[in-house]
């Protein structure tokens, strides 16, 4: 039995309270570890060891953090395989999946960063013979980052790579559901000599722990990835003590498919975009909107793609879908099918929970797609946040702009049509802060990332993060 620890002014230590959380595998359901079950005197030790940190580090030169972070970079892949190990343990997802997008992305995020800090510049404006004007960006000081379940040391890393490279201090709390990678990866900080202060992680449950981040007084900054109702709750406490706010939040995603698409290869990406890590994941394409010229022949060949993933144990080969991230998750998602049955949905596939011989107390559920269901009804509008998609036809583009647009969310979309009058109008007619056209998920690192609406506040991703982590001063020089 694994018992993981906070990581605090550069030391490993139990919860001061001694409180644990169990951690469960959700591929059988059983604890395998203990998670230190952290309050607000935790959160004051660490904020206060970040505090006393932020004057050096902040003083600390791009090019020595840099080599910091690029050390930490060498030791992640030295412990690549180890980490998605513990990845698909601690979260359900199939091993593949950590090996080849989990566990790189992290370590790509902090590659990113150490070196992007190199090369940042700022604006000067000359007022012809009168003065000067130029613009330093300059750390904030103590930062908050909570990262979510899903992707847990993709989106831990996301935050708190350019949060460190811009010359903040951090306090950041991982998800009770899936700590153990951000445990591992405290462990290379010492290994990798970070200065105590530097970057600290407490663990723990959200109301505890997080709130107590949350309204620290000496907090400069929040960002936050999770859920929309979490997020309203965040901004309700932090902006009345004007700290900067980062929200990354909940997705519905429309999916839109043209006639004159790419078909076999639309049909295969858009299974991949509806299913990927169990369907938890903030952008995956939930909402299905098909021209009706196509509609049937389309819901055919999805349906024939999604009765061929396999379902199973995240440490064999082949496995297409695991287990769901928690218990509590799972009936949530499965309570959704019930819901788009009382709505009149139509269920095509799946909806089901399954159990792996062998695994029978773990969290498995059947990639299930609905039909016949109303744009404005429960299913429709509100996250679901698992393997369950929607399809719908449409008649002409501006029906399915209007589909498209009509839920309280503004995350991501996905377009297919090989039009290129049709990509470029419907792109920038909707709604959303991010529009993938014939693709989804090609991520550049360099781009903003971040949603309209209900799907949050502010954008994340190259220079829009080391903008949010420092603050713009303006100096002006008379000639």
């Amino acid at each position: 039995m694994i018992t993981i620890q906070n990581y605090i002014n550069g030391k490993h230590q139990p919860a001061i309270s001694g409180g644990t959380i169990d951690n469960i595998n959700p591929a059988n359901g059983s604890v395998y570890s203990l998670i230190p079950d952290s309050d607000s005197s935790d959160v004051d030790q660490a904020v206060a060891g970040a505090k006393i940190a932020f004057p050096e580090w902040s003083l600390t030169s791009a090019q020595k953090r840099s080599e910091l972070m690029l050390k930490l970079v060498s030791l992640m892949e030295r412990d690549q395989e180890k980490l998605a190990l513990a990845e698909s343990i601690d979260n359900g997802k199939p091993l593949s999946v950590s090996r080849t997008i989990d566990i790189p992305r992290a370590i790509s995020n902090i590659r990113f960063f150490a070196t992007a800090i190199l090369h940042t510049s700022t604006e000067t404006h000359a007022v012809e013979d009168q003065s000067l004007n130029y613009t330093l960006r300059q750390p904030l000081g103590v930062c908050v980052c909570i990262s979510p379940w899903n992707l847990p040391l993709y989106l831990f890393t996301w935050k708190i790579a350019p949060a460190i490279a811009a010359g903040n201090t951090v306090v950041a709390k991982p998800s009770e559901i899936t700590p153990m990678t951000a445990f591992l990866l405290s462990e290379l900080c010492v290994e990798a000599g970070f200065p105590a202060g530097v970057f600290n992680i407490v663990h723990g449950l959200g109301p505890k722990a997080g709130s107590a981040m949350i309204a620290h007084k000496d907090v400069s900054a929040i960002s936050f990835t999770g859920g929309t109702k979490t997020g309203a709750e965040i901004a309700r406490v932090a902006a009345p003590q004007f700290k900067k706010l980062s929200l990354e939040l909940g997705g519905k995603n429309p999916t839109l498919v043209f006639a004159d698409c790419d078909f076999e290869n639309t049909v295969k990406e858009t299974v991949r975009a509806a299913f990927s890590n169990q369907g938890q994941i903030c952008l995956c394409g939930s909402r299905i909107i098909i021209e009706a010229s196509i509609y049937v022949r389309f819901k055919d060949a999805f349906i024939k793609r999604v009765k061929e993933l396999k379902v199973g144990d995240p440490m064999k080969d082949g496995i297409d879908i695991g287990a769901i991230v928690s218990k509590g998750h799972m009936e949530k998602v499965l309570s959704y099918v019930e819901i788009a049955r009382g709505e009149g949905g139509i269920l095509l596939t799946g909806g089901n929970q399954l159990k792996p011989e062998g695994l029978e107390n773990g969290y498995y559920m059947e990639p299930t797609v609905i039909e016949g269901l109303s744009q404005q009804c429960r299913t429709n509008q509100e996250e679901i946040f698992g393997p369950v998609v929607t399809l719908m036809p449409f008649n002409n583009e501006d029906e399915a702009i209007e589909a498209a647009n009509c839920t309280p969310y503004g995350l991501a979309s996905s377009v297919w049509t090989t039009n290129l009058n049709t990509a470029h109008n419907v792109a920038r007619r909707l709604q959303m802060g991010i529009v993938w056209v014939n693709c989804w998920m090609l991520r550049d690192l360099r781009t903003p990332f971040g949603g309209v609406k209900q799907s949050g506040v502010g954008r994340e991703g190259g220079w829009e993060a080391i903008k949010f982590f420092t603050e713009a001063k303006n100096v002006c020089l008379k000639f």
